[in-house]
């Protein structure tokens, strides 16, 4: 089992997005999914080695679900067309995710939908040392690795509480701190994946490092 046979399936459930094929071709599912299981588990040991502080997730609980929640999203397809890890998942910890799909891939990180009382921590953590937090944004190997963070539903005016001239409004009028970057199937497919989210995971790392100590207090 490999990566091209992951993506094999998705894109043969992609064509066939119903539970009658999905149930005739379960046992194929099982085994795609318990190579993506493996293939997490491993990843998981290589953070923990990696980082002290890196809180193990268990690939079963990293794992997204193939079914789409038709609940919420009455119109959407009954499957997914993608695999997702979601790993370092703990309260007051910065999201890691890896995501292997047909219509895009990526590995993100950061605070993506931090709650109002994280988001206040993080903007005081700006306001007594956003220096800091600039000088990680703006490192090359950083920038190189994920572009500029952006937030398309960034405030327009100055959050409660700040001057619309503070030194670093860009900023405070943030709501989400995630970064991503982009990766495609023939990275996923290389004997070196692993390797390659391992060294976005320390690039992004100290990103993370900054906004968990901003909420932690």
């Amino acid at each position: 089992m490999s990566f091209y046979q992951v993506f094999d399936f998705l894109r043969d459930l992609n064509n066939n997005n119903n539970k009658a094929w999905m149930d005739k071709h379960r046992d194929t599912y099982h085994e795609v999914r318990s190579f993506v299981i493996d293939w997490i588990e491993n990843l998981d040991k290589r953070l923990q080695k990696e980082d002290p502080a890196y809180t193990p997730t268990p690939a079963k609980k990293a794992i997204s679900r193939i079914n789409n929640n038709l609940v919420f999203k009455p119109d959407a397809p009954t499957y997914r067309d993608h695999f997702g890890a979601e790993m370092n998942k703990a309260k007051g910890k910065s999201g890691f995710y890896v995501h292997m799909g047909l219509n895009g891939s990526f590995i993100g990180g950061g605070f993506y939908s931090p709650s109002n009382e994280e988001l206040s921590s993080i903007r005081a953590a700006i306001d007594y040392n956003g220096e800091k937090l600039k000088t990680i944004l703006n490192k090359k190997s950083f920038i190189n690795t994920f572009g500029e963070m952006h937030d398309k539903d960034a405030l327009k005016t100055a959050p409660k509480g700040f001057s619309q001239d503070h030194k670093h409004i860009d900023l405070l009028r943030m709501k989400r701190f995630a970064v991503m970057h982009t990766i495609t199937q023939k990275e996923i497919t290389t004997d070196d994946f692993t390797d390659k989210v391992v060294n976005v995971y320390l690039e992004m790392l100290p990103f993370n490092q900054y906004l968990e100590k901003a909420v932690s207090v």
